[in-house]
């Protein structure tokens, strides 16, 4: 992800550039009784930039590259879920400046409702 920012006055352009790329995805699920995995909830980075893999029908008994699975209902309330992303940040300017900005780490909380968690006995 790029943003550009320019300036043009009379007799002068100049412009800057910041790229930021993702690193890694930490997930708390809100509890102590669910199962992050892996197991220290820090995603890492897929080869192709990207991080976990959507859902896809077929893949119900597959374990995912990153995720949560919680192990009891929430009961009358919700888990609070929180999501941290990491960022790698850096920018470029005009005349071939550049340099490296601080790692950004962005997040959000997402209450969830579990309502059931199914066994199986064999």
């Amino acid at each position: 992800m790029s943003v550009t920012a320019s300036l043009d006055v009379p007799g002068l352009h100049i412009e800057a550039t910041t790229t930021a790329k993702p690193t890694a995805l930490s997930i708390k699920p809100g509890t102590e009784d669910a199962v992050r995995i892996p197991a220290s909830g820090k995603c890492e980075l897929n080869d192709d930039g990207s991080i976990g893999e959507p859902y896809a029908k077929g893949k119900s008994k597959e374990t995912p590259t990153c995720g949560v699975t919680y192990q009891r209902s929430s009961g009358d309330g919700t888990f609070n879920l929180q999501a941290t992303a990491t960022w790698d940040i850096s920018w470029t300017g005009t005349g071939g400046t550049n340099g490296d900005l601080p790692d950004g780490e962005y997040g959000n909380d997402q209450p969830v409702t579990v309502e059931e968690v199914q066994s199986v006995n064999r």
